[in-house]
């Protein structure tokens, strides 16, 4: 049986906006991993794990598990903690 993980995507450290964080992905887990002895990269068979879906919502997703019945788990995304500074803050040390 399938795993799959559905979450929200953070921004890299390359982003300053939160353009491709907006969407929901569902994604399958890797399973039977080893090490290829040609190239000694890690490989799968399992061609499943290079899906990604993208939902509008979180309810979205998880319908779409609930009705191709797949396992899933949710990772909830952390709250942002913004930290307010004023300019004054960075002479003042």
């Amino acid at each position: 049986m399938n795993k799959a993980k559905i979450y929200k995507p953070t921004k890299t450290a390359m982003q300053s906006g939160k353009r491709n964080t907006k969407k929901w992905l569902l994604e399958f887990d890797t399973l039977n991993t080893g090490i290829n002895p040609l190239t000694g990269w890690e490989t799968s068979k399992d061609t499943m794990s290079q899906v990604k879906l993208e939902f509008s919502t979180k309810e979205q997703a998880i319908n779409y598990a609930k009705k191709n019945n797949v396992d899933y788990y949710i990772l909830e995304p952390e709250k942002e903690s913004i930290i307010k500074k004023s300019y004054s803050d960075n002479f003042l040390k």
